[in-house]
């Protein structure tokens, strides 16, 4: 039975599988459309609890740096500690951002649903061996990719709210934040963060195809070091911890992608 199946799908050609991916773009915008629309109808929680909390010095990590700061006598660690006062400026500006906050969300809802879809249209083209390997991927990736987004959310943009949004060059000059840029930062953030944390498989299948070896990610370690506490320099206050909180995930991040490249080069 399995030799027949196995032998019908090596039959498909070009144009049965090209029919074959349409259904699974098909099936992925169904998915965000319906993550969407659940969105768009939950915005009050969506809004309120979720994508304006980290501005607030109730929020989770707000109150773990500002606990610190009393711990270690130190103003400089509190964040967030006056919520930041958001403004609209368009007529549309709100129903914009509103529609535009549904699409990200339904995306990231549907994330695992699409990369499993992905995966059913892959997967005949590879050895049963192969698939029994892979078997995991589909949960692996989703879960770096939840990974990255909460780490994105609660640590990188409660930081980046802070010092942007009291940034200032003059005192003639006062912050006054519009809506749309304030979600485009914390939407941008948190999708980014999750497909950076996707870092590891990437490594994977560039390293299976010998694009990238162990001895080069290695050789460039110190570059990737640099870069890394460059990035967690700008989006954090001008201070080491918060600095490190947010270089330290990202540097385990690279060396995890190192260990990864080095066993498929082993095994191989």
């Amino acid at each position: 039975m399995v030799e027949q199946e196995e032998a019908k799908k090596k039959e498909m050609t070009f144009m049965d599988h090209l029919e074959e991916l349409r259904w699974v773009i098909l099936r992925a915008f169904i998915a965000i459309f319906i993550a969407a629309c659940a969105s768009f109808f939950g915005y009050k929680y969506l809004f309120d609890k979720i994508l304006l909390a980290p501005k607030s010095p109730e929020f989770f990590t707000n109150r773990l740096m500002c606990y610190f700061s009393k711990l270690l006598d130190s103003p400089s660690f509190c964040i967030n500690s006056k919520p930041l006062k958001l403004i609209n400026i368009d007529m549309a500006g709100q129903f914009n951002t509103h529609v535009l906050v549904s699409i990200y969300a339904g995306l990231i809802i549907a994330f695992p649903y699409i990369i499993h879809q992905l995966w059913k249209f892959v997967s005949p083209a590879l050895y049963e061996e192969e698939r029994k390997k892979a078997r995991g991927a589909v949960s692996i990736i989703s879960l770096l990719f939840i990974i990255g987004v909460l780490f994105g959310y609660y640590f990188i943009t409660p930081f980046s709210v802070d010092f942007l949004g009291n940034y200032s060059i003059s005192n003639q000059v006062e912050n006054t934040i519009n809506l749309s840029s304030y979600i485009s930062l914390v939407t941008s953030l948190s999708l980014v963060t999750g497909l950076v944390f996707e870092l590891p498989i990437l490594v994977f299948f560039l390293t299976k195809i010998k694009i990238i070896t162990p001895a080069f990610l290695k050789k460039y370690r110190r570059h990737a070091f640099i870069v890394i506490l460059i990035i967690a320099a700008i989006i954090s206050p001008p201070d080491v911890l918060s600095m490190t909180l947010i270089a330290i995930p990202l540097w385990l991040l690279f060396e995890a992608s190192i260990f990864i490249s080095t066993r498929i080069v082993q095994k191989t």
